[in-house]
């Protein structure tokens, strides 16, 4: 079976369970993959976290139900997974822009989220470079700050993130504990994912012995394989993509608990990147 008969087999389980319970680990089974690495995968594949894909799913089904049918308000909640009314009203307010029973009346707009589905696209004509390094257990300081998981979202908010820690003095001050010239590039750290964000921080190894002034966040690394891609052009967005559709799919790796980096290397005139990403084979 291969990586896209897998795929749409996950979306045929998620499809049929909107109105029940869904298994993020039963999903990821069907894809033959980890819980972890199908949650990090399926957002640089669709757009959108597997979380959202569902509620805008389930909420586009209750907007019908509640047009087709005489189904109580209540009831429609329950059926799709909401504890209260209160809890439906707000969230289908937040998709469609009114309240459930204002669903009814004629003439309003609703929003319709269909049922994705993967289809074969032509990819591949440029050759990805790549190599997979052990690395032991280290540590980063740096700023960090929340970024929306919605890739389209993070694109934005991150380069507006970096150009705020170089306006409020974070680079330069890390540079300088780090002994390095102002304009020198630091590296990023993308971890501690929920179902909406991430943190991402702007930051760099940690020396041995290096006193920390309190404005700075220290991460733990473990000790892990790396899966690491090299950017010299330092287009890194595109790149992002192209391993999660490109890459995964054929490599016989999947991604493990962990973050990721990216690596930006010389000054701001002149930088190069990789994408680290932390692997195990399947």
């Amino acid at each position: 079976m291969d990586w896209l008969e897998r795929m749409n087999q996950a979306m045929d389980y998620i499809e049929t369970n909107l109105a029940d319970t869904i298994s993020y680990d039963e999903i990821a089974k069907i894809a033959c993959c980890s819980t972890y690495h199908f949650q990090r995968m399926f957002p640089f594949i669709t757009g959108v976290p597997l979380s959202e894909y569902i509620r805008h799913r389930r909420l586009t089904l209750a907007a019908f139900e509640l047009q087709t049918t005489g189904a109580k308000v209540i009831d429609i909640a329950m059926k799709y997974g909401y504890q209260s009314p209160e809890a439906f009203a707000r969230a289908f307010k937040n998709l469609h822009g009114m309240m459930p029973v204002s669903a009814r009346d004629k003439g309003v707009t609703l929003k319709a989220y269909p049922r994705m589905s993967f289809q074969l696209s032509i990819k591949g004509d440029a050759e990805m470079n790549y190599r997979i390094e052990q690395r032991g257990a280290f540590e980063m300081f740096g700023v960090s700050g929340l970024v929306s998981r919605e890739m389209q979202t993070a694109f934005a908010d991150v380069p507006q993130f970096r150009k705020q820690c170089d306006e409020d003095g974070s680079v330069e001050l890390m540079n300088g504990l780090l002994g390095r010239f102002s304009n020198t590039v630091l590296h990023a750290a993308l971890y501690d994912y929920s179902g909406e964000s991430f943190k991402y921080m702007v930051g760099y190894h940690l020396p041995p012995g290096l006193e920390l002034p309190e404005r700075f966040t220290k991460l733990a690394v473990p000790e892990l394989t790396w899966a690491i891609f090299p950017e010299p052009q330092c287009e890194l967005q595109p790149l992002w993509e192209r391993i999660y559709t490109e890459w995964f799919p054929i490599s016989g790796y999947e991604q493990v608990e962990g973050p990721q980096f990216e690596m930006y290397y010389g000054t701001a005139v002149h930088t190069q990147g990789e994408i680290w990403i932390p692997v195990k084979k399947k």
